[in-house]
């Protein structure tokens, strides 16, 4: 009996009758059914906004995080059940682990973000604050924090993990509660995903929930603090971003479409280059792994007209050897396409295509894929095009065939190349293959302003290179124009996208107390207990000492410079210093830090356990022979990352804002230290 897949909607598994058949990519065979139940989507956004943004926010950034390290450990523990299900979509095993332990791979990415560059809470300080008054009494920030509302991720067939994994993990970390939607054609995948998840018991109640079929009246349901992420074609990206409600109510929108990518052969590059083979193994490879469905496949191969006749025979040879059919067969390489209506789609943008170009590698090569029952699969052969003419042939800047198709195209000299380039009218990713840096420095700027990410590849970088078409966490994955013009991934950026950013203006004093960072010119804390000898939970932000003073000697700076090495005339020079605009010998800067560590350091055993940094460090003015310097060490910010060492003992990050002055009062040194503080335990 074939399977009924499940919504689940408001902490309960929906779905009891069968409607639409989902087959097997590989040979046909029924592989699950949709559920004919339709949904209260009224109920699933009530229960998101209700019971997922309560128990989210009852957690901070660096909770989140921890649950989101723990809960890709658990998929990863059980991703043989994904890899299984995985191959009905037609994918191979290593199609597979693009999606499966990709997906898993960027939530530890995110994991790492959060513990790394989040605070404890649910702010996020974006400094540095702005004095914005003459006399320090008021100044002005701005802070990032939870929208309160709903992200809806609407996800493509090709990546059913991945896809939902990218958007869910820094929506989860900025404390948005996921309504996601998988394609429908591969949504048994993600419902696979989602039974894993829930099994987990990780997620807080409400953080996720899955809709199988259609949206129904979701989007008419969404308000100004909801957003709405997309992936997939450009023509429905297009409807979607012009739905009445979500203008009406100004709702985000983030659309990550197919482009019509490119790569480009570099004029510099001849036959016997190893970067020639490099740009024919990145074509190849682009159209053939997972099939070619991947948004970020090459769609338009760029070579020199005299070079067009070598690439096509190179191509032909790689293409020729790799074996196609159920992936399940040693040996296999390229799988089928995810479903059968993929396949007529595929044909049919083929016919559009030649129509102004003719095939140099296709069907007609003997296309037999291998393996039982295939012949009921939705198999596709690798079609490699060329269009002679591409300066006006249409339909290749125009058409996409998302499958195992590309078209080779020749250009005259690099500004044509650009200009093929941007017919596109805005890519996912490009790549340049050159061994000349010069050409990589004239065609990277121009061809940045429409591709969201660029690939330079050559013989050093290819030792390492994950390829044209992946993205990664830290980097955006996005594209302007017919990409649709959004950003995902990009490290930090994408936790930034899900949370409201708002402008906040008051007394340093108020600010700290809203940012929960210390805010220069704003109250202070002082005591006879030293700051460095507070533990971690006793420490408050704003905590601060002021030190006795130093007056620094001719002595000072012949020391430093002969323990350093570092004998810079502005420090041993009196002539030639008297001729520069400070007009006389100065101390080192790095013994002006080294000084001010003097000062406020306590050196005793205590809960400060190590410094493991400077952060903003600014010489401001000079420090000359005879100047007397003084610091203020504040506790700026405290970071509870919920982590003991090897002996058991908690910890947590301390940021201490440091200003050393001279005897004027002026600053002449200005930093952030770093340091891991012992908890009382």
């Amino acid at each position: 009996m074939t399977p009924i897949l499940q919504s689940f909607i408001a902490g309960r598994w929906i779905g009891q009758e069968a409607a639409q058949q989902l087959r097997s990519a590989v040979n046909g065979r029924p592989v699950a059914a949709t559920h004919a139940e339709r949904l209260d989507f009224g109920e699933a956004v009530a229960y998101a906004r209700g019971t997922g943004l309560r128990s989210l926010l009852a957690l901070d950034f660096q909770k989140r995080s921890a649950i989101l390290k723990a809960l890709a450990k658990y998929l990863n523990e059980h991703k043989e059940e994904l890899y299984a299900i995985s191959a009905h979509t037609g994918a191979t095993r290593s199609d597979s682990w693009i999606d499966v332990e990709g997906g898993t791979g960027t939530l530890f990415a995110y994991a790492s973000i959060g513990s790394n560059e989040l605070p404890s809470g649910n702010l996020l300080h974006e400094g540095p604050a702005i004095p914005l008054g003459k006399q320090g009494h008021f100044a002005g920030t701005h802070i990032l924090v939870p929208r309160g509302g709903v992200a809806v991720h609407i996800n493509a067939f090709n990546f059913p993990i991945w896809g939902l994994l990218e958007k869910f993990a820094p929506s989860f970390l900025a404390g948005m509660p996921c309504i996601g939607k998988p394609a429908t054609a591969t949504s048994f995948v993600t419902e696979a995903l989602i039974r894993l998840i829930e099994r987990s018991g990780l997620l807080p109640a409400g953080a996720l929930q899955l809709v199988i079929g259609g949206t129904g009246d979701l989007l008419d349901r969404l308000e100004g603090s909801d957003m709405v992420t997309f992936t997939g074609s450009a023509d429905t990206a297009a409807k979607l971003r012009v739905h009445p409600n979500l203008i009406r109510h100004s709702v985000p929108f983030n659309a990550e479409a197919d482009s019509l990518n490119c790569a480009v052969l570099a004029p510099d590059v001849t036959p016997d280059d190893e970067e020639f083979q490099l740009f024919v193994k990145e074509v190849a490879r682009e159209m053939t792994v997972k099939a070619g469905q991947k948004c970020t496949a090459i769609r338009r191969a760029i070579v020199p007209r005299g070079l067009v006749d070598a690439v096509a025979g190179a191509l032909r040879e790689r293409l020729r050897k790799t074996t196609v059919g159920d992936p399940a067969i040693e040996g296999v390489r390229m799988g089928a396409l995810a479903s059968h209506s993929q396949q007529s789609d595929v044909r049919a943008q083929v016919d559009k295509l030649m129509q102004g170009a003719e095939v140099v590698y296709g069907e007609r090569d003997g296309f037999s894929p291998q393996g039982e029952g295939v012949a009921e699969g939705a198999f596709f052969a690798p079609t490699l095009l060329l269009s002679r003419d591409p300066m006006n042939h249409e339909a290749v800047h125009d058409v996409e065939a998302f499958g195992p198709v590309s078209t080779l195209m020749p250009y005259e000299g690099l500004d044509e190349a650009l200009a093929l380039a941007a017919r596109g009218r805005g890519s996912l990713v490009g790549t340049l293959v050159t061994k000349d840096p010069a050409t990589a420095a004239k065609f990277i700027p121009v061809a940045a302003a429409l591709h969201g990410r660029l690939l330079v590849l050559d013989r050093e970088a290819a030792k390492e290179s994950t390829g044209h078409g992946s993205p990664l966490p830290p980097l955006k994955h996005g594209g302007p124009g017919r990409a649709g013009g959004g950003e995902e991934l990009g490290g930090l950026r994408a936790v930034k996208h899900n949370l409201q950013r708002a402008a906040v203006q008051g007394s340093p004093t108020m600010l700290s107390a809203v940012t929960g960072e210390y805010v220069r010119g704003g109250k202070v804390n002082e005591s006879e207990v030293h700051p460095f000898r507070r533990h971690f939970e006793d420490l408050q932000i704003g905590d601060s000492l002021l030190t006795h003073r130093r007056t620094v000697t001719d002595a000072d700076i012949v020391a430093f410079g002969g323990i350093s090495g570092d004998f810079f005339y502005m420090h041993f020079d009196a002539i030639a210093a008297k001729d520069t605009a400070f007009g006389q010998r100065i101390a080192h800067g790095y013994f002006v830090l080294s000084a001010a560590a003097g000062l406020f350091v306590s050196p005793a055993p205590g809960p400060v356990l190590a410094n493991y940094g400077l952060d903003t460090l600014r010489f401001v003015k000079p420090v000359a022979i005879g100047d007397t310097i003084q610091a203020r060490l504040t506790a700026k910010r405290k970071i509870d990352r919920n982590k003991t060492d090897a002996k058991g003992q908690g910890q947590g990050v301390v940021a201490w804002d440091v200003q050393v002055t001279n005897q004027h009062g002026e600053l002449v040194a200005s930093y952030d230290i770093l340091t891991l503080v012992a908890k009382r335990g």
